[in-house]
């Protein structure tokens, strides 16, 4: 079985893959930089760590591993048991495990995990297809370097003395002027050649964009009107409470669970052919698996995390 595969996948829409009883990989997102040292700049990504705290099991590695391979949740689960079992020993021998596209896990000298991130892939699917890039360095500052190193070997002082029997020197530093005005001269016309471009290539995308959105209300006006009841899910994190074979056994579950207090509802029909309920469905993540802590310590050991977007 490809661990890492299937945690790699996981990385690019969750903040939080847990190994059970193993430890969870987490992304935090890093705003775009510039390195001023080789002039290159990097585009926002997730950058990846390793907690070895983390190992509760969610369900949300094994479900994502039961529906990739066709195979029951306890069957994803113990594959998973196996695996860890392995990778433990593997680190316990002084070896280094290597995820592709993850990272490094190794033993420290305190016999804690020590991982290390690979950084030649971005998780942060905002960034899709930006690269980093090198921008050249502006020449201005080596032509300062250069005219002080020049001065140092040939000062450029004039005094009245030396004006009265070097006339010419008067003349070198008329056309030292009138270069450096030259050169800021032409700088500034570059520069309002590329925003006069800049403002015709704006505009025609925005006529460009207007035709588009002329034609798209068209074609909508043109479709006959419909009216379409729908009943809203919330949130994609479920804490389930059973499976029922009978439909009817499911609502009396949750008639059951909403005499409690819980805010419980039917989510459909998994592929087993069994009736989902649930306690209730969370839009965050640490807010569901808190709710899921108190439910197994207070009224169902068998509850569990059900990460999935109802249509």
């Amino acid at each position: 079985m490809q661990l890492e595969t299937y945690i790699s996948d996981l990385l690019y829409r969750y903040e939080c893959v847990t190994v059970p009883e193993f430890g969870a990989f987490l992304t935090h997102r890093v705003t775009a930089t510039i390195d001023d040292s080789n002039n290159t700049f990097y585009p926002p990504k997730k950058v990846v760590s390793f907690n070895e705290q983390i190992q509760k099991n969610d369900g949300l590695l094994a479900h994502y591993i039961a529906d990739i391979e066709k195979i029951p949740f306890e069957t994803a689960n113990q594959k998973i048991q196996t695996r860890v079992k392995g990778l433990k020993e593997n680190l316990s021998q002084g070896k280094t495990i290597s995820f592709p596209n993850i990272g490094d896990l190794e033993f420290n000298n305190e016999g804690k995990i020590q991982f290390e991130p690979i950084y030649n892939l971005n998780y942060l699917t905002d960034a899709f297809g930006l690269s980093k890039f090198v921008s050249p360095a502006i020449d201005r500052e080596v032509y300062k370097e250069e005219v002080e190193q020049l001065e140092k070997v040939y000062p450029f002082s004039i005094t009245q003395e030396k004006r009265n029997s070097k006339p010419y020197l008067k003349y070198a530093a008329v056309a030292l002027i009138a270069l450096t005005i030259g050169g800021f001269a032409a700088s500034n016309y570059y520069v309002n050649q590329i925003e006069a471009y800049n403002q015709v290539a704006q505009k025609e995308a925005a006529q460009q964009l207007d035709v588009k959105i002329q034609q798209a209300t068209f074609n909508l006006n043109s479709l006959p009107a419909i009216t379409i009841n729908v009943t809203k899910q919330s949130g994609n994190y479920h804490i389930i409470a059973g499976a029922f074979r009978v439909e009817e056994n499911s609502d009396k579950k949750v008639e059951e669970l909403k005499s409690l207090g819980y805010n419980a509802r039917k989510i459909g029909v998994n592929k087993y052919g069994l009736h989902e309920v649930v306690y209730a469905s969370y839009e965050d993540r640490l807010e569901a698996q808190k709710e899921l802590f108190a439910i197994k310590k207070t009224h169902n050991q068998d509850a569990w995390l059900l990460v999935k977007e109802l249509d």
